[in-house]
């Protein structure tokens, strides 16, 4: 194939480099084309099955007009275009669902380029999904780190600047926190630092799932204790370390807020009464 400009010497397309072929070409394509595209050399092969490229496309295609909801039934994941232009009937595709847990026991728990997190209920294991490769990643570990407890714990994905995939968790028992990180580069756990003694932890404060937006991992804190109200927690992913962040004072009894990312922007906020 060539390449013609006008009154310039036509160009093969060889000579653009592999780095703007794939990094520029085929990185645009849906994930069926990428499948494809892996068949054209032993070169190709290698690049593209990489985890950098896998992390690339998948921001590439988590545009505002690929986004998706997925619907999880008997056997069956349900996956459906999501279009606010679009009021016609919604076309769905379905995959089967790769995990061994009961289909009424696979909650997920929120998402990030792509990758759901999703709980086994009937176990509290974790696992990152991707419903375009029908690959899974089990996180949870033989030490129990990555065992998720619903209504005590709070999870949230991020990548960090050397595009390691992570997974933030903090675990509540007995009245004391704990919060450990997963990489998805080493396979690993770690633990973080946290404040046990801070005065907002008495009284076993609920946390929203994280917001990561420009480096920071967002979470709501609802305090029921000294009337605290709602508070804004950032976690600083390269730092590791959490701060409490300005927020408007908005009392806890009669509202219920989430966080939103508007065109990667700082997180706005939304309440209902």
């Amino acid at each position: 194939m060539f390449l013609h400009g006008h009154g310039r010497q036509s160009t093969s397309i060889d000579d653009l480099g592999l780095d703007i072929l794939v990094y520029e070409i085929v990185i645009r394509l849906p994930s069926k084309g990428v499948g494809r595209s892996k068949c054209v050399c032993k070169e190709w092969l290698s690049l593209l099955s990489t985890r950098h490229f896998a992390m690339m496309h998948c921001r590439h295609i988590s545009t505002f007009y690929n986004q998706k909801f997925i619907a999880i039934g008997s056997r069956l994941c349900y996956v459906f275009p999501l279009s606010c232009e679009d009021s016609g009937p919604l076309l769905n595709s379905r995959i089967l669902l790769p995990f061994e847990a009961p289909w009424n026991k696979v909650n997920i728990l929120t998402s990030f380029e792509g990758l759901p997190c999703v709980c086994f209920r009937n176990t509290g294991k974790l696992v990152i999904w991707n419903p375009l490769t029908h690959t899974f990643k089990e996180v949870s570990s033989s030490n129990s780190r990555g065992l998720y407890k619903p209504k005590s714990d709070a999870i949230g994905l991020y990548v960090d600047k050397t595009d390691d995939y992570k997974l933030l968790h903090i675990k509540r028992r007995r009245g004391r926190m704990w919060v450990h990180v997963y990489s998805s580069m080493f396979d690993s756990w770690h633990k973080i630092t946290f404040a046990n003694k801070l005065r907002c932890w008495r009284g076993e404060p609920i946390w929203s799932n994280g917001t990561f937006c420009k480096g920071v991992l967002y979470f709501l804190v609802n305090c029921f204790i000294e009337n605290m109200g709602v508070m804004l927690f950032g976690f600083d992913v390269e730092s590791e370390r959490f701060k409490l962040k300005t927020f408007p004072r908005i009392p806890h009894a009669d509202y219920d807020g989430n966080l939103v990312v508007d065109h990667k922007k700082l997180p706005n906020y939304s309440w209902a009464s």
